[in-house]
């Protein structure tokens, strides 16, 4: 019989290595919080003089105050886009914390089907679904998950800028609901694939590029996991799996 032997100095080490490494990003995400949070402040600020300039140059008919008021338009436009940047910031770093019951993924499903109707119809989407024909009880954050949908949908949405389909599938296998949504939109490139759920990246003309990655962080937040199949020019599907509650996974 062979024994190892651990070099326990090595190991200690290697530990005390992890640990300083995860106490750094806890303090970075910290600071960067923090700065993201003093930036609102000034920006406010800011909104609220564009407003009162705004108001000051409207009162003033002339082609002078009206070419100032087309600029003072466009900065107000990107300050609403900066606010909504650290809004998003700050809610991708925030910890995900999860409020817990159970629930039927199918119900879900529809309740979002039935928020996004409208919206659909404006864009000339056609929403289709192909749920399980059984429950699928997960013990999960109702709200959360809603947010992935939405995100995933609105995807779809950009993807689709002239219509098209989207379909919702529901299926339950070896012990996971599966949540699968299709469009048939332009696709996303194989080199672009491997980066879809990296924080900041986006294909899309201000996009902030971390709906993808915090919906990814909220399936794993729920011992899930969510992956991307494409193929260029005919859609794009993203598929969830979600551990069933217990009493339901037989």
């Amino acid at each position: 019989m062979k024994y190892e032997f651990i070099n326990m100095s090595q190991y200690h080490s290697q530990n005390a290595q992890e640990t300083s490494t995860q106490s750094e990003l806890e303090e970075l995400s910290r600071l960067t919080g923090g700065l993201a949070h003093e930036m609102k402040n000034p920006l406010s600020i800011i909104k609220v003089n564009l407003k009162l300039i705004s108001e000051d140059l409207a009162a003033s008919k002339n082609e002078n105050t009206a070419r100032a008021a087309r600029k003072i338009a466009v900065v107000q436009k990107e300050t609403d886009r900066l606010e909504q940047i650290l809004e998003d910031f700050l809610r991708y770093i925030r910890k995900t914390e999860l409020h817990l019951s159970s629930i039927d993924i199918n119900k879900l499903v529809i309740d979002m089907v039935d928020f996004y109707s409208p919206q659909a119809v404006s864009r000339s989407i056609t929403l289709r679904t192909a749920l399980c024909s059984q429950p699928l009880i997960c013990y999960a954050d109702s709200n959360s998950l809603k947010q992935v949908l939405l995100n995933l949908f609105i995807n779809a949405q950009q993807a689709m800028p002239g219509g098209g389909e989207l379909l919702m599938r529901t299926q339950k296998t070896n012990g996971h609901a599966v949540i699968i949504v299709s469009d048939t939109g332009k696709g996303i490139e194989p080199e672009n694939l491997e980066k879809i759920f990296h924080a900041y990246y986006s294909t899309k003309t201000g996009g902030s590029g971390l709906g993808l990655s915090a919906s990814k962080k909220i399936i794993e937040a729920h011992k899930g996991s969510i992956k991307v199949d494409s193929i260029p020019g005919k859609g794009t599907s993203f598929t969830i799996l979600l551990p069933l509650d217990k009493n339901d996974a037989e």
